[in-house]
């Protein structure tokens, strides 16, 4: 059925939740659209989470405009993206010159605790804290992370990731939070300024994971217990949070294939 439609709408009559397992099960390798009928905002949930795949859609006839909201944000909701954080633990810091850096200002005021997630490598990226705390000389800028230098990678909506020197006004990047859930925001400048830059090398399991942040205390990445840590202290054993993804990447979308990163 998969190869020879776009769309697979599933209307229950009696039973809704073992058709719909039954339907996602034979269907979630086929390229094909599934969408479930539904009545309100509580079916349409377990729709979109049925066997930790869901469905691609819901279908409805709204009574009023509030189910019509209750559906919307309930979608939104689930469609948010989340990556799982893991601990690095630090082998190496060390200054190595100047470079091109990249502040992002978005359009977001960010939380203590919330930031992006960058790196040298599009495969393992550390969690770099947003400018969100106050300090005794500069003041906050909680709409800000200085992600690093021009070649370094940022994760953006969709599983992909952009080139911090290609990011513009109007361009989405995703903020992360200490849980490895996600929110979209947008850019409002991008900010290339020459800086000193710090060498970060750190390890996960048997993957070396190398980066370069800007040389300064308000720089942080965020550490195994969740609290923001200046780069400017960090040391050889520590550990901080940031993502490993398995699959390669291509024009910033994962893709099945060996590259390798150094």
């Amino acid at each position: 059925l998969g190869r020879v439609v776009d769309y697979v709408i599933l209307v229950a009559t009696d039973w809704t939740i073992i058709p719909l397992e039954n339907i996602i099960a034979d269907l979630q390798k086929e390229n094909v659209n599934i969408i479930a009928a539904v009545k309100n905002a509580d079916d349409a949930k377990v729709a979109m989470e049925t066997l930790e795949v869901g469905t691609d859609g819901v279908i409805f006839e709204p009574n009023d405009f509030a189910q019509i909201k209750d559906i919307a944000n309930l979608i939104d909701e689930l469609s948010t993206e989340s990556y799982a954080l893991k601990d690095l633990t630090i082998t190496n810091v060390e200054p190595v010159g100047s470079g091109d850096r990249v502040c992002i200002d978005t359009t977001t005021m960010m939380k203590p605790g919330e930031g992006m997630l960058i790196g040298s490598y599009s495969k393992a990226m550390f969690f770099i804290h947003s400018e969100s705390l106050e300090s005794e000389y500069v003041a906050s800028r909680p709409f800000r992370v200085n992600a690093g230098p021009v070649q370094a990678y940022v994760m953006v909506p969709g599983n992909k990731t952009r080139y911090l020197s290609e990011l513009e006004t109007g361009d989405e990047v995703l903020i992360v939070d200490g849980d490895g859930k996600t929110k979209k925001s947008i850019v409002g400048r991008s900010k290339i300024e020459k800086r000193p830059l710090l060498l970060i090398e750190a390890e996960y399991e048997d993957m070396k994971i190398r980066s370069l942040v800007q040389n300064a205390e308000t720089i942080r990445l965020v550490d195994e217990n969740g609290e923001p840590i200046s780069v400017s202290v960090l040391e050889p054993g520590m550990k901080v949070k940031g993502f490993i993804d398995d699959s390669a990447r291509h024009f910033g979308m994962a893709i099945d294939e060996q590259i390798i990163e150094q």
